[in-house]
């Protein structure tokens, strides 16, 4: 085996997760706007805080700022949790200037 930390699947999906604090308004093809929070991101998806008037499976278009609309669709429920994947992976460069827009700490927002 190679120098380096080896990572499971979980380890590199919970390292790639970046905490934020963005409400967001989702359009959802049968309940309209609906009124999210979104409490960490990746380049592959978020987690929302709150409850939610539909389930597993279902679709939310949302407006980031730097990616602009951008569909997902529910993966996990709880009842005040929910993880959403994107429909496409965001790309690097623009997942950077995505969590300095969001990092909710002025601080270590780099300086673009």
């Amino acid at each position: 085996m190679g120098p380096g930390a080896q990572l499971s699947v979980t380890d590199k999906r919970r390292a790639a997760r970046h905490p934020v604090s963005h409400p967001v308004i989702g359009e959802h093809r049968n309940l309209g706007d609906v009124h999210m929070h979104i409490a960490n991101i990746s380049a592959q998806g978020f987690m929302v805080e709150g409850a939610l008037e539909f389930g597993r499976g279902e679709r939310v278009t949302i407006r980031l700022p730097v990616i602009g609309r951008i569909e997902a669709h529910m993966i996990w429920q709880t009842e005040d949790r929910a993880g959403f994947q994107f429909e496409r992976i965001i790309r690097v460069d623009e997942f950077g200037m995505l969590i300095d827009e969001l990092q909710p700490n002025p601080r270590l927002r780099s300086s673009r």
